[in-house]
């Protein structure tokens, strides 16, 4: 016993590593270690014994919400300000003057974060779109819709609160313009300037897509990481029916899409184009 709890049989590893993939795509076949780790004292603050009895508890909660808390602490939510910046580089050098030709008379622009986490990749696309447009921003609809399978860490990038070593990189002038200090300066609150750019909405990748427009940009990094090839390979096919014609999507850098089986176009490294 370790506070409370069994240790994890094979057969429950296999039935929560089934769940959580049957669900959400989420493949951790061989993260046996990590889903005990990760698992072992909550469930035991609930007070559950075993992994089976939780399980029981969790497919037999209506509610859904042992589910969505299972989904919260299985979930790795690491992300920062500024996180692979050459993609930012590239949207405002590239795909923003492109965009901004294509689309002026429409003024629309549908821009898609798939994997949101704590809100710094979304609010720094709704950072970057105002100091490109400038005195034509408020002409433009460039609302980033922002999404992500855990409730938990939406609720902290609805806040937009991050501590003063969180914001360090960020330009200046974004500091100034984007960002408010509070608790005497030991955080910082993200503006509602900025906030009211960024729509974020609780989503499961492995659902249908329910976009009723197409989408001029999709960032969609560090989230494959969890996917098995099969898995990955039906997600990209489903982003690539919901782009226009001529879109970007980004993906991680350490991430890798198969050239031979994706219809995709890579531009560069990390980087495609419909």
């Amino acid at each position: 016993m370790v506070h409370g709890v069994t240790y994890m049989t094979n057969e429950e590893f296999l039935r929560i590593s089934y769940f959580v993939k049957s669900r959400y795509g989420i493949d951790m076949d061989r993260k046996k270690e990590i889903i005990d780790g990760r698992l072992k004292n909550y469930i035991a603050a609930q007070g559950f014994d075993s992994y089976s009895a939780y399980m029981n508890a969790v497919e037999k909660d209506i509610t859904g919400g042992l589910e969505r808390e299972l989904v919260n602490i299985l979930t790795t939510n690491h992300t920062f300000f500024m996180r692979e910046f050459e993609h930012f580089d590239f949207l405002k050098q590239v795909v923003l003057p492109e965009l901004r030709k294509k689309e002026e008379r429409r003024k629309d622009l549908c821009i898609w974060c798939g994997a949101a986490s704590t809100g710094q990749e979304p609010y720094m696309l709704a950072m970057l779109l105002k100091e490109f447009f400038g005195l034509e921003h408020g002409l433009w609809d460039t609302k980033v819709l922002a999404t992500d399978i855990s409730t938990e860490v939406l609720q902290q990038a609805v806040a937009g609160r991050y501590d003063r070593e969180q914001i360090e990189c960020l330009p200046d002038t974004w500091k100034r313009r984007f960002l408010r200090s509070i608790d005497n300066g030991m955080r910082y609150e993200i503006t509602q300037e900025i906030k009211d750019e960024v729509l974020f909405r609780q989503f499961n990748l492995m659902d249908a897509f329910p976009f009723k427009r197409k989408m001029h940009v999709v960032f969609l990094r560090n989230v494959m990481i969890y996917f098995d090839k099969e898995t990955k390979g039906q997600l990209i096919q489903k982003v690539y029916d919901v782009m226009e014609p001529g879109g970007y999507l980004f993906v991680g850098r350490t991430e890798t899409i198969d050239r031979n089986n994706t219809p995709f176009r890579m531009v560069q490294p990390s980087i495609f184009r419909k």
